[in-house]
């Protein structure tokens, strides 16, 4: 089961969360499940607040979520611009600056933490995806009060420079958009896409997930300009001084064929003053949708041994 929250940035902008228990797999056109009753919270002590990375939803967190919400009440966040929340207009390359960005980075970490508040979630664990591991961790430097701990999740702290961008750019123009049915999307993202190396079905379902029906087929219910808009945050500026401030206990986990190496994620747990380090085996960078059972067995005893449920 799933239950929406609603919930408003600080700016004003509607966000949608959700609050899981054991449901069934979500539809790319319904919020993380059909059905899903807009109602209160379900009562839960501990809370747990999931993140997703760039160009996901709440939804893909929920296997996750399931079992989390055994012990917690556990809620995903469809961050600004993502899933069922407001997508402001603007945003993106050509910008001319005399306005301000409503995908400027702090707009993120300020509707996580409205989110924390007006769900009654604090003191939280935060679990981020890449771009929602940034926000958890820029969250837990600006609002310890409000963080007790922390996972990131395959996101590095230093920039990754204007090349990366360029490609992203000309990988989002690849896009045989509008795609005809939702097995086009899954073979495309999943098998067929020039960027791949080797077949990643995962990945497919993940943008499955982020498709609307149009008249003409099916096109990613995000601007893909905004989102490399978004991506800017990371591309040009580190955030090791950010991660630094984090004082809770921070588990930070890479995929063994992901996109943060060994090499930075050990500088990033040395950088962190309570910070530990773990892998998880044949597991790109959408780790916990490759592997669900590894992940688990890597996230579930370091969120019970620094938030242990009530009774």
């Amino acid at each position: 089961m799933v239950r929406r929250l609603d919930v408003t940035g600080p700016d004003g902008v509607r966000l949608a969360a959700w609050e899981f228990s054991d449901m069934p797999k979500c539809g790319p056109e319904a919020g993380p499940a059909d059905g899903a009753q807009e109602t209160g919270p379900l009562t839960r002590s501990k809370g747990v607040l999931l993140l997703h990375g760039l160009m996901g939803r709440a939804s893909h967190w929920a296997d996750t979520a399931r079992w989390l919400s055994g012990r917690y009440r556990a809620v995903g966040l469809d961050q600004r611009g993502h899933g069922r929340s407001a997508k402001p207009a603007g945003g993106g390359p050509g910008d001319d600056g005399e306005h301000q960005d409503p995908y400027a980075r702090e707009k993120f970490v300020a509707d996580a933490e409205s989110a924390i508040e007006q769900l009654g979630l604090a003191p939280v664990a935060l679990i981020g995806h890449s771009m929602g591991a940034l926000t958890a961790w820029q969250l837990a430097a600006k609002r310890p009060d409000l963080v007790h701990a922390l996972i990131i999740c395959d996101m590095k702290a230093s920039a990754l420079g204007e090349q990366s961008q360029r490609e992203w750019e000309e990988w989002f123009k690849s896009w045989p958009v509008p795609f005809a049915t939702l097995a086009d999307v899954r073979r495309w993202f999943g098998e067929d896409d020039p960027s791949l190396e080797r077949p990643t079905p995962s990945r497919g379902d993940f943008f499955a997930e982020v498709m609307t029906e149009r008249d003409d087929g099916w096109w990613p219910v995000f601007s893909r300009r905004q989102m490399l808009g978004v991506r800017e945050a990371w591309v040009h500026d580190a955030h090791w001084d950010e991660l630094a401030r984090v004082v809770c206990p921070t588990l930070v986990v890479r995929g063994i064929e992901g996109e943060l190496g060994r090499a930075e994620a050990q500088e990033m747990v040395r950088v962190l003053p309570r910070g530990i380090y773990a892998e998880v085996p044949d597991a790109g960078h959408l780790m916990h949708l490759d592997q669900p059972a590894d992940w688990r067995r890597v996230v579930e005893p370091f969120l019970q041994a620094v938030l242990p449920a009530d009774g």
